[in-house]
């Protein structure tokens, strides 16, 4: 029976490592880009199944981008060769400001890439360096400029906030550089401090300071106010879109929809159960099978609850009882007394959502509603 599924694909490749990063990116190991590629297409024919029908495909990493245009071309043609695509399908690819090329970009297009991700981040130099990011603002342009040339129009701007020795004014000013370029998309993140991360290090020194609490919210609505200004909608907390141009690939995601994960540390959801391929790259390559973990009836409510809230319009009850068989009221019911007593959540139109107040405290409602 066909089934509409997603596909995530990572490439764990970075020219250098972030200092705010901890996911699974290598830097100095393109001596291993061509052996890296082969495993990864063993791995997508693998898990080519007839039924399988692409409904979105989102090439992460890493850094995508860093691919040579042959590789990438070899990864493309055996994806599409293995997988059904959708004539309507959304395909998504990261890419750094800095390290597009032409022929790069026309590879992704040849083969039906129709949306790019800019890890813009700042305008601003300073914040840039500190990031340990390797482009300039004038390479944002550029390559947002390049991809238009070659006939995308469908384009994300990855922007931080929260960052150390970030202010307001460069929030606005990152804002009004980021709009000039006209994106379709905008994906605003509070900065994380991860463990083992050089940011963390940092800033648990002494050397770097964060803003407090109120700075970082100052900086969240200024986004938001400006950007519904321009004809922005707010789909997800972080995230923002013109009419039309939210990602599917997130969506879905986050409405619990199945997907495959293929490459170094990719995480699946299929047939109920969730699996993460290896995130070391020695283990990967070398064929080490990924980890499966089995979700259970509480914690699959629990994530559609988790997932669904991040979004805007929040958790429609309809979909909640045909995925779980109980109702949304049912199975949380005297847990939302609180949050609803103290308006971070409420009802509407068939929904459960977050209230604008509720958005900054998502951690503290999904404490109560835990099992």
């Amino acid at each position: 029976m066909k089934k509409e599924i997603g596909l995530y694909v990572h490439i764990p490749f970075c020219a250098r490592k972030c200092a705010y990063c901890d996911f699974a990116s290598y830097a100095g190991r393109e001596k291993d880009f061509s052996r890296y590629v082969d495993r990864l297409i063993a791995e997508v024919r693998a898990q080519a199944r007839p039924e399988n029908h692409i409904a979105t495909c989102y090439i992460g990493g890493g850094t995508p981008s860093l691919l040579p245009p042959d590789l990438m071309d070899r990864l493309l043609s055996a994806l599409t060769n293995a997988f059904h695509f959708l004539p309507n399908a959304e395909w998504s690819c990261e890419c750094n400001p800095g390290t597009v090329t032409k022929e790069f970009l026309s590879v992704l297009r040849a083969h039906g890439v129709n949306r790019l991700s800019f890890g813009a981040q700042a305008a601003q130099a300073r914040l840039l360096s500190m990031l340990g990011r390797i482009h300039t603002w004038n390479q944002v342009r550029e390559s947002v400029r390049l991809a238009r040339a070659c006939g995308f129009e469908n384009i994300n701007l990855d922007l931080m906030l929260g960052l150390p020795g970030q202010t307001l004014c460069d929030v606005d000013e990152t804002l009004r550089e980021a709009l000039a370029l006209a994106p379709t998309h905008l994906s605003c993140y509070g900065l994380i401090v991860e463990e083992g991360t050089r940011m963390q290090q940092m800033v648990d020194s002494g050397a770097w300071a964060l803003p407090d609490e109120e700075e970082e919210r100052a900086m969240y609505e200024r986004c938001r106010e400006t950007l519904f200004a321009h004809g922005f909608t707010q789909y997800e907390i972080s995230n923002f879109s013109l009419p039309g141009f939210a990602c599917r690939h997130n969506t879905d995601c986050w409405r619990r929809k199945e997907y495959l994960g293929l490459g170094c540390a990719a995480a699946g959801f299929m047939n109920g159960v969730r699996s993460q391929n290896p995130s070391d790259l020695d283990a990967y390559l070398r064929g080490d099978p990924p980890e499966e973990i089995p979700i259970t009836p509480a914690d699959a409510r629990f994530e559609s609850v988790m997932l669904g809230l991040r979004m805007t319009e929040g958790v429609n009850e309809r979909d909640f009882l045909l995925m779980h068989g109980v109702s949304l009221r049912d199975a949380y019911g005297e847990k939302l007394k609180k949050p609803l007593a103290e308006g971070l959540v409420v009802w509407e139109n068939g929904f459960l959502r977050l209230t604008r107040r509720g958005m900054d405290v998502q951690n503290r409602v999904l404490v109560e509603l835990m099992d």
